[in-house]
């Protein structure tokens, strides 16, 4: 699991979301709003929406939130379109950022990011400067046996398993995650979570003096109101993590 992953796994187990859990939900809306309004209302023909319902509801965003998310994005009860943005640059330690916005204000988001980057010891690139490095990609994390695991994940038409401790990660192409976590499920494979993410094809170690920084322009880049996800490539051990995880 690359670094990112591991600390937002660590800042959701340790209820960091929760105060937060208002901007978390108002995020998760927009992007099933946004999904709605590009593929169509009915999850089990927009595997985007039906990515985006999922993590919604591993968020634990009430059911009627995500009806009127859909609502909203099919024009059902009006509605904002936003714009899908791509931002680009780098952290501290020549850490690659990958910064997905989803805003109905192109200025203001380009200068909330700019100054985000600015205050935080990095620097934003131009477009295609660090975006070569990720690949779109399913990523179930499921608990069980390895070889009931793996078996059914590659049956159900997975890329690679990787164990994560006590867990295990399934790899996917964006269009096979909805079916391989169904594969999970419908097999008694707990599924944990299921997402569409932008993995790093490439990771960069990050020393103990150098990791704050790093988190802390990660952390700043989500706090943003337009911005939707952010995704880095950043190698930090998981002893550190969890160490800064706790300051």
């Amino acid at each position: 699991m690359a670094g990112h992953s591991k600390w937002a796994n660590i800042k959701h187990r340790k209820g960091r979301q929760d105060a937060a859990r208002g901007k978390l939900f108002a995020k998760l809306a927009k992007a099933i709003e946004s999904e709605a309004r590009k593929g169509g209302g009915d999850p089990a023909a927009n595997y985007s929406l039906a990515a985006a319902v999922a993590k919604a509801k591993a968020a634990s965003m009430p059911n009627d939130n995500i009806a009127r998310a859909i609502k909203r994005g099919t024009g059902e009860t009006g509605g904002v379109a936003y714009d899908e943005l791509w931002y680009e640059g780098y952290a501290p330690g020549g850490v690659a950022v990958y910064v997905q916005v989803l805003t109905d204000n192109r200025r203001r988001a380009a200068s909330d990011v700019r100054a985000v980057f600015t205050r935080n010891g990095g620097s934003l690139g131009e477009p295609g400067s660090v975006g070569y490095l990720f690949q779109p990609k399913g990523i179930i994390a499921a608990a069980g046996e390895e070889d009931e695991v793996l078996l059914t994940a590659l049956e159900a038409g997975a890329e690679d398993i990787r164990e994560t401790g006590d867990s295990w990660e399934v790899i996917t192409a964006p269009g096979e995650m909805a079916s391989v976590r169904d594969a999970l499920r419908d097999s008694g494979l707990p599924v944990e979570s299921a997402e569409v993410t932008q993995l790093p094809m490439t990771e960069v170690p990050v020393d103990r003096r150098t990791a704050p920084r790093v988190l802390r322009l990660v952390d700043a880049l989500e706090d943003l109101d337009d911005v939707q996800s952010v995704y880095s490539n950043f190698e930090i051990s998981d002893d550190l993590l969890e160490a800064l995880a706790n300051q």
